[in-house]
């Protein structure tokens, strides 16, 4: 793994110990695609970025320094994934922040995942819990994740759909979920928990998608069902416990639209052009 690490401005060989994003997950972080060396939605993650520190109270490294870092990083036009994560600064034991503490912050450089064309899931034990104080982040603490994610390999599913506490969809456990009710695309409101994905926000506006609560139900029901996120893209959803899907034009020209504006994505819509639609 190639990595950059800094405190404050200044670059280091690793963290001091007892920091508080290892102690505590105080931090946030995005999970970016690089195309050809950059990074098409890059603004759109800063802003979330910047919108989610605001909101903590974390002080963020100049946008400038990590530009430079990140590029340094993609030298020769590669692709791949980047991942950066921002730390609270300051050590020592105890909850209370550090006034005024330089920030942590670390790039990492990693492969892309393999394309598929579709995934399979199931319905989590795992539940999201309602906390507005954090709905929409995407902050380091993720041990709910964790543990769904866990039970996907119990499962032998690719995925999970996870619920709240009061029995919404909210999402699966690394991508968000848009379903194809009566001819219109919707997607489960993160306004209490979960988080607001940069590829969700894109295909909101692509899609004229309606933010809305789901039930476990509703979604079983859907016309189509895919799960996106700013890595994969689009991941159409064949098969939900005992309810199976074809493929569904909506999706392809979903997956068209989305490469329109991320060229990431490309060979992804074009592979599904490919495909020809089975009978359900």
């Amino acid at each position: 793994m190639n990595a950059r690490v800094f405190v404050g401005e200044q670059q280091v060989d690793a963290w001091p110990i007892g920091n508080r994003l290892e102690s505590y997950g105080d931090g946030l972080f995005e999970t970016m695609r690089v195309h050809r060396g950059e990074v098409p939605w890059w603004g759109s993650h800063w802003h979330r970025l910047a919108n989610g520190a605001s909101r903590l109270g974390i002080t963020l490294p100049g946008e400038a320094l990590v530009r430079q870092a990140a590029a340094s990083m993609f030298e020769g036009a590669g692709d791949g994934v980047l991942k950066l994560l921002v730390g609270r600064g300051g050590v020592g034991r105890g909850y209370a922040p550090t006034s005024a503490a330089a920030p942590l912050t670390m790039l990492s450089r990693h492969a892309l995942p393999g394309a598929v064309e579709s995934v399979s899931a199931h319905w989590c034990r795992t539940r999201w819990s309602i906390q507005p104080a954090l709905a929409g982040l995407k902050h380091c603490n993720r041990l709910e994740q964790v543990l769904a994610r866990g039970e996907c390999e119990e499962a032998g599913t690719d995925e999970g759909l996870m619920l709240d506490t009061d029995g919404n969809v909210v999402s699966a456990t690394a991508a968000n979920v848009f379903v194809l009710r009566h001819g219109r695309w919707w997607t489960p409101s993160v306004a209490r928990c979960g988080v607001a994905g940069v590829c969700r926000i894109h295909l909101i506006g692509l899609l004229q998608a309606a933010e809305t609560d789901l039930s476990p139900a509703q979604v079983e029901g859907a016309e189509a069902v895919f799960l996106c996120n700013a890595v994969r893209g689009i991941l159409p959803i064949a098969r939900l416990e005992a309810r199976a899907w074809s493929v569904h034009p909506a999706i392809a020209q979903a997956r068209r639209l989305l490469a329109d504006q991320h060229p990431g994505f490309l060979a992804d819509a074009t592979s599904m052009d490919c495909v020809t639609p089975t009978p359900q």
